[in-house]
């Protein structure tokens, strides 16, 4: 067993191999404060006949690491990859796939297992480091080793590996991935953090990886490595002479074309045609050697004559379109255009009990604000799978939620839970640009008052090598299509508001970019989202102050702690009778918050009178409306506020002479009474009140409604009897003393 530890941002960070998953090609158990994680890596056997490198990470947690068992009664191992999980894999795919030499197509498995968690650690990036280890110490040729730490803002200043480093509040949260001299990934969210701030958080992050990287470095000396051959393609010279020589002319002339008209499927029929005319030679060695030319001919023409393949300039953003309400019904709808890429965006509103509830092994949470995204194969022009969402999917649909989550109001200023889908319904390029731009459209017209619109763009790159150094050495391309992200070197989507940034993410095809590069790209970034925020504007000024008719009510209450139990009764009866009977929802919170959630707003407002009567004292003098409980010889019950019942006697039902009370009301009549007296054993006395003609005021006729007095009230009566049995003991009416 091997292992090397380094103080990285005050805590121990510790790689060991040697010990554990013995028969993978190689392994790291890695730990740092008391996070534990263990990844194995595994190369396949054989050279697979593939266009493509066939490298998957499964980032996996399990709920011991934290000591939690699932929640679930039925199911208690853990399923199916977590958004979460896949978006960590995702993490860590981007940061490695980079420095992989383009020729390899030998299978290869990354396998992190999360062991334990001390909440305080963040384990997606514990196992970034660990797969770098496990990469470099390996025999699979990897151009590493990389760094990568998460860095936060503490007070306006960077700081390296912030504990619980991802939590809500921080105002920047960002992850960078480096070799010593190159950046191959970039994630981060940011509550509208100005370029420099997140620029400044940058540089930190990568001299910090720089530790990282020698960390590494220590234990790839001490196992010293042996690393395999890279596969040599330039063995079929001659044929790679005789495909070019007949492909040239008709990439050329489909450039031309696909510059006046932008769409791309006709160079994939160019490639599928031209296999044909080589019979002997291997269909994907020709389909390679065609995408090779067409993949150098299009950089030779951004590089050399400044020329993109839809004849756009360099800093060129497609045709911008923008509508909201698009689509009837729904609570908030809109669509956004940028070329051929199209997202179709729905917003929908629900009470806060709609939130979405997340188990890990740190522990459970609730998300408010959810987006997902999707993209079916017809966005394309092609057919193909339709099923649960892609990692693609998923990935999107965080990188948009995570631009708009800065944005969104608190749950005291907007009391919803709120989801977002972006439909993607034409696609070429920056979906998930699109998404931020059309979700932005979106939650206006759903009248959800964001604190700023948020925009977002996705700029390319291609270089004259894999090691851009100076400016000359390479051209930024605004507004990529999909050829461009395909055929370039870069996809660097930044999404932010007029004030700031909300969200970054960096991929990368070669070994990685520089900071100057980062910086051009920021300046390029903010004069492109300044000028699609004025599209977004123009379609929608501001967040609509009235939501959809078809969108529910929400109003809040507050309510005693000590009152929650009697709101929510044994069992939850009660809750679960006054959402029937008022067709509301109602969430209560642990500080007493309670919401009310309906679309009809007599029911909401009946329902909000019952619960902010809880815990409010009865007061003699004051008038109620109540329900007629019970029915008994002496009397009626009245409930006039929850758990609370008083009797209004035969005496004080009518103003004559009353022999039985069924005669003037039923059980579930709501009427109108006014408090005559507490006793002394905190019983409730109640009148009646009648309308002119001396009848009860019921809720169908409220006129003129007035107590007994004088001839019609003979005062409260008393009794020391029990409120069962009240009549018990008491004087004939007319001859007791009382109050008016």
């Amino acid at each position: 067993m091997i292992s090397k530890t380094k103080d990285i941002a005050g805590r121990p960070l510790t790689l060991e191999t040697g010990r554990l998953a013995p028969q993978a090609t190689a392994s790291v158990l890695a730990s740092y404060g008391q996070s534990t994680v263990l990844v194995a890596v595994t190369l396949g056997q054989e050279d697979l006949k593939k266009d493509y490198f066939p490298l998957s990470v499964e980032y996996q947690e399990r709920l011991y690491a934290g000591g939690r068992i699932k929640g679930s009664r039925w199911v208690k191992r853990e399923g199916r990859p977590t958004d979460a999980e896949t978006l960590s894999a995702r993490l860590i795919d981007r940061s490695i796939r980079p420095l992989f030499p383009k020729s390899f197509r030998r299978d290869v498995q990354v396998i992190i297992t999360v062991l334990s968690v001390d909440i305080l650690n963040d384990t997606d990036i514990l196992a970034s480091v660990a797969t770098s280890a496990a990469l470099s110490i390996s025999p699979i040729p990897w151009n590493g080793p990389i760094g990568t730490v998460r860095v936060g803002l503490q007070e306006g200043s960077p700081v390296i590996n912030p504990t619980n480093g991802n939590g809500e509040v921080i105002p920047l949260d960002l992850v960078i991935s480096s070799t010593s001299d190159l950046i191959t990934m970039i994630e981060a969210g940011g509550r509208q953090i100005p370029d420099e701030q997140v620029l400044t958080a940058l540089e930190t992050g990568f001299s910090a990886n720089r530790e990282v990287i020698a960390l590494i470095n220590e234990l790839v000396s001490a196992v010293s490595p042996g690393k395999l051959a890279i596969p040599d393609t330039k063995a079929d010279a001659a044929l790679v002479k005789q495909v070019e020589s007949k492909a040239r002319p008709v990439i050329e002339s489909m450039l031309e074309q696909y510059s006046k008209q932008e769409g791309g499927g006709v160079l994939s029929e160019i490639k599928k045609s031209l296999a044909t005319d080589f019979p002997e030679a291997d269909p994907l060695r020709v389909f390679q050697i065609v995408e090779e030319l067409l993949h150098r001919t299009i950089r030779t023409g951004i590089l050399e004559k400044k020329r993109r393949p839809d004849g756009r300039k360099l800093d060129e953003i497609r045709t911008l379109q923008a509508d909201v309400a698009v689509i009837p019904r729904v609570h908030g709808s809109a669509l956004f255009q940028r070329g051929q890429t199209q997202a179709l965006t729905i917003t929908t509103l629900g009470a806060p009990s709609l939130s979405q509830s997340l188990e890990s092994a740190e522990g459970e949470e609730t998300k408010r604000y959810m987006h997902h995204y999707n993209f079916p194969p017809y966005s394309t022009g092609e057919t193909g799978r339709v099923g649960s969402p892609s990692r693609r999917e998923i990935g999107h649909g965080a990188l948009a939620e995570k631009a708009l989550t800065p944005v969104i109001p608190s749950e005291a200023d907007f009391p919803y839970a709120i989801r977002v889908v972006s439909e993607i319904t034409s696609s070429n390029g920056s979906t998930s640009m699109a998404s931020v731009c059309g979700s932005t459209l979106s939650l206006m017209d759903a009248g959800v008052p964001i604190l700023a619109p948020v925009a977002g763009i996705s700029t390319g790159l291609v270089t004259q090598s894999d090691y851009p150094k100076k400016t000359t050495d390479y051209v930024l391309l605004t507004d990529i299509i999909g050829l461009e992200d395909h055929h370039g070197d870069m996809d660097f989507k930044i999404a932010g508001t007029k004030d700031g940034v909300t969200a970054i993410q960096l991929d990368v095809k070669v070994p990685g970019i520089t900071l100057d590069i980062c910086r051009r790209t920021f300046a390029a970034s903010q004069i492109a989202r300044s000028e699609i925020l004025k599209t977004l504007t123009n379609a929608i000024s501001e967040p609509r102050k009235e939501l959809s008719a078809f969108a529910p009510k929400i109003s809040t209450v507050q309510i005693p702690v000590d009152k929650i139990g009697e709101l929510i009764g044994p069992g939850g009866k009660v809750i679960r009778k006054l959402m029937a009977e008022t067709e509301t929802v109602i969430d209560v919170q642990d500080d007493g918050s309670v919401f009310v959630s309906g679309l009809n707003q007599e029911g909401m407002d009946k329902a909000l009178n019952w619960i902010g009567s809880l815990g409010k004292e009865v007061v003699p003098g004051e008038i109620y409306e109540g329900t007629v409980a019970r029915i008994q010889p002496f009397g009626a019950f009245v409930n006039i506020l929850p758990g609370k019942d008083g009797l209004v006697h035969v005496s004080q039902m009518a103003p004559g002479f009353v022999s039985d009370p069924g005669q003037i009301v039923n059980e579930g009549d709501i009427v109108k009474v006014w408090v005559t007296e507490i006793d002394s054993q905190g019983r409730i006395n109640l009148s009646m009140l009648f309308d002119d003609t001396g009848q009860p005021v019921a809720k169908a006729r409220d006129t003129s409604a007035r107590p007994m007095r004088s001839e019609h009230f003979r005062g409260p009566v008393r009794s020391g009897g029990g409120q069962g049995d009240r009549d018990r003991g008491r004087r004939p009416p007319g001859r007791s003393g009382g109050r008016y």
